[in-house]
């Protein structure tokens, strides 16, 4: 680690590269696991789907002595109308980096079932009031945001805990930005996404965020206000979130 600085509430860790960072981050999120096991004898667990969590979750399916079976697994957020199976859903990174690779109790994914969208974001609200979080591990968009969350549909004081969004031009850009997607008219313009408060509600939060294209965002959520312009920055406000960027990441601050 290069810098340990403190934000309000947030922890704050810069490493050398993108592997430094994501077997820091897999580390201390295992040790966390093992506590909460040690106390609970289960956790619940959400995690993020992108290109950013890699290094991160490579290293983390490395911890085979962790009792992953006794772990509930939820996504963050899923598109809406791309085919069962398609290479860019979410839950498809997800079973290919995670899921698939260590024996969880139990995983969830928001297309688990075939139902309306209204349908599959009433179920998965009611799963995540059954299983709350013990941990949320996310990363942060260009644009700010945190799951989904972009901007203009933000919201500190959302009701609800899963919600229909539409996607902005940034975040859909960023899709194609990170090979994603061949073109922009390729992006759903549509997602389902735990909302900031979902997210909020996790006891333990660990943020992973390498790379250049990130640093404005990493600028905005630590020296910018508190507030929906920078959906990340709601992560000062809690008291044990951490974020894990590389020194490209945090080349602004």
């Amino acid at each position: 680690m290069i810098k340990h600085l403190k934000k309000d509430y947030l922890a704050i860790k810069i490493y050398e590269n993108k592997n430094s960072m994501g077997e820091s981050a897999a580390k201390e999120v295992v040790e966390r696991i093992k506590e909460i096991l040690h106390k609970k004898g289960e956790a619940n667990m959400v995690f993020a789907a992108a290109p950013s969590q890699n290094e991160f979750l490579s290293e983390l399916v490395k911890f085979k002595n962790i009792e992953w079976d006794k772990i509930t697994a939820f996504q963050l957020d899923e598109y809406i109308g791309l085919e069962d199976g398609s290479s860019q859903k979410f839950s498809t990174y997800l079973k290919n980096h995670l899921f698939d690779k260590v024996n969880f109790r139990t995983v969830y994914f928001i297309d688990q079932e075939k139902k309306t969208v209204e349908e599959k974001i009433k179920r998965y609200s009611e799963l995540l009031l059954k299983h709350p979080l013990d941990i949320a591990c996310i990363g942060i968009g260009e644009n700010g945001h945190i799951a989904f969350n972009d901007p203009h549909v933000a919201d500190f004081a959302d009701t609800q805990n899963v919600k229909k969004v539409c996607l902005d031009i940034q975040c859909r850009t960023q899709q194609v930005n990170d090979g994603c997607f061949k073109t922009i008219r390729d992006v759903p313009t549509h997602a389902i996404t735990m909302t900031i408060p979902a997210v909020m509600s996790a006891n333990y939060i660990y943020c992973v965020v390498p790379t250049k294209n990130k640093s404005q965002a990493i600028y905005n959520c630590i020296k910018g206000e508190i507030g929906l312009k920078y959906p990340a920055s709601i992560l000062r406000t809690h008291k044990h979130a951490i974020l894990f960027i590389d020194k490209d990441a945090a080349s602004l601050i």
